[in-house]
Formats: structure tokens, sequence, C-alpha cells
């Protein structure tokens, strides 16, 4: 690293969706199934909501919109008692594709323990990033394996004005009450900025906005890997793959009765022909399958680069060494 660079550049990121890139199915369905909800019927009315709030002249975010509807459950008794500590406890029911989390300390370790890579100091990091619940995402199998995660988020009592000032609202105490945060198709590309400069690792130093050199950021997109289904990640497939990323789209090979997923390869097929993708492959990360055997290559490639730039500027400064001059 050149005394001008402020990171040393040797972090390949493995970016994921969640909903049905790691978990089988929407993160949310523990949350139906604890409170005996119809999954099915409360998305189906989320997906109307949209409409029903146009006719208003109210226009509303397709991808989080569901947050509301979850707030909505709550004050009709029918979540009644959700609050943070609950949606993580529901967390670690979340069902994850073969493989995973398995998968994913596989890849941080082969990293960590390859002779080249571990002599480079490389290493290899997690990111979530979904439109889901982050305090489900946190209670789940996969946050062991996870070095940062963006998700939607609640807050249970919020700040009112009192007579001191600010003071919690002790009307809501133990539920769920206002939206935090909201992570949606496009926000989710100001995670990878984030990731790709170390706003996320250096809050205090870094702005994700700041003007910043790309010898200066912690990690190129050339290091970057994202990984998801496909609806809400397509402006993040596009930024990622534009500056040299690698990504690579999963299909869900069964749908819940069993049947062959064909509308799942074909949205997958579609996103290679747009030229969203790299690749795709089954949502399966065991030994053997495409997107296992994928996956691992590009992380060797992107290793291997990662050495060889390594090697070339170590190397550079034996080239100015004094010599003995011989007379001829």
């Amino acid at each position: 690293m050149s005394p001008s660079q402020s990171f040393v550049q040797n972090i390949i990121a493995l970016v994921w969706d969640f909903d049905k890139t790691l978990s089988r199915d929407y993160m949310q369905k523990p949350l139906f199934k604890a409170y005996e909800i119809d999954e099915s019927q409360f998305w189906e009315e989320n997906n109307q909501l949209a409409n029903l709030y146009a006719e208003q002249r109210i226009q509303v975010n397709r991808d989080t919109c569901y947050l509301n509807h979850i707030l909505s459950y709550i004050r009709l008794g029918k979540f009644k008692g959700l609050n943070n500590h609950k949606l993580r406890e529901l967390g670690a029911q979340i069902e994850f594709n073969p493989g995973i989390p398995e998968f994913l300390k596989q890849t941080r370790d082969y990293v960590a323990k390859h002779e080249e890579y571990s002599r480079f100091e490389l290493r290899l990091e997690h990111y979530i990033v979904s439109t889901g619940l982050s305090e489900m995402i946190r209670g789940s199998q996969v946050m062991e394996f996870a070095e940062g995660i963006w998700g939607c988020e609640f807050i249970e009592r919020p700040f009112v004005p009192g007579e001191t000032g600010l003071v919690p609202d002790e009307a809501h105490r133990n539920e769920l009450s206002q939206i935090a945060c909201t992570i949606d198709n496009t926000t989710k590309t100001k995670a990878l900025f984030e990731i790709n400069k170390g706003a996320n690792k250096h809050p205090e130093e870094v702005d994700v906005n700041q003007l910043m050199g790309e010898d200066d950021r912690r990690v190129p997109f050339r290091n970057m890997i994202y990984i998801a289904d496909g609806p809400s990640d397509v402006p993040a497939f596009s930024l990622v793959k534009k500056n040299g990323g690698k990504t690579f789209a999963v299909y869900r090979e069964y749908d819940p009765q069993g049947k062959e997923d064909s509308r799942s390869f074909d949205q997958a097929e579609t996103l290679r022909q747009d030229g969203r993708v790299d690749m795709f492959g089954p949502a399966d990360y065991q030994a053997g399958t495409i997107t296992h055997k994928w996956l691992f290559k590009q992380i060797d490639m992107i290793a291997q680069a990662l050495c060889e730039r390594k090697r070339a500027a170590l190397g550079s400064g034996r080239y100015h060494l004094p010599k003995h001059i011989i007379d001829k």
C-alpha cells in the first residue's frame, strides 16, 4: 500500500440478498406461523396497497409497503405483543437453502487458510443487504458469518415532545410502533457504496457521499460478488457488474408443492439475457452444484488477481536498487 492509500484493499466481499437467496422462503414465514396468520392473504393485501393509495394520490414504495401493513396488523391486535425481541427470536426459525449457512463458513475459511492468500493477508467478508427485517436476520443462523447487514428496522418507543424536551412515549412500550429504517431496490446500491468505500467500518472518518479515488476504497467493486434472486436487485446487479465486479442470480428449483419452478428459472435467465448477471444457478450451495463451483471459481480469480497486484507492487522497488557497474 502506498502512503497515499487509505486501505490495503485485501478484502473479497460476497454481498447477499436474503429472501429466497439465502432463505428458502420470505423470512417473515415464521412470524405468520407464530401468530396463525394466513401468509398468502397478508401478501395479497399488501400487493393491493399501492393501487389503493394511488387512488388517493398517495405514492408508496412497493418494496417496503409491507412494513406499514405489519404495523396495521399490530394495531388490530393480530400481531399482539410483537416487538424487536420477538422478531429476533423468530429469526432462529428461518429455514435456509441447501448448503447455507455452511457455505458462508467454507468460503471464509478457504481464503483464510489458503497458503498464498493468507501470505498476502487476504480476507473474505460476507454482507447481507435485504428489504427484509434486520432483527430477524440478527436472530438467524447466518448472522454468525455476516460482517454486516442492511435491512428494515422498527422503533418500539418513539421519542415525543415533553415538558423537559423529548421523552419516550409511554403509550408504546412492548410493541413495534414506527418504522426506523427501510431498504429498497435503490438504497441497496447505497449499502454497496458503503462497503466499497469503507463507510460501514469507519463511519466517523468516511462518508458514503465523499469523493474517493478507486485506490482509496476499502473494497473495490472488482473484488465484490453480488448474489440475489432478482426482483429487488436489478440496480445492485447493474452497479456491481458495471464497475468490474461479479454478479450471480439464483433461482428456486421447486415450488412449495414440489413442482419445478419454471417462473423462477425464467426470471434468472432473463437477468442473464439482459446482461444484468454474469451467471445464474439454483439456490443450492452444496458441494458439486454449479452454484458452489462458480462462486468458488470467482473467489479464486479475484484472490489470484489481488495476489498478482501485490506481487507486482512489492517487486517494483527491486528495479531501482543500486547495482555494481561492470566495465566491458
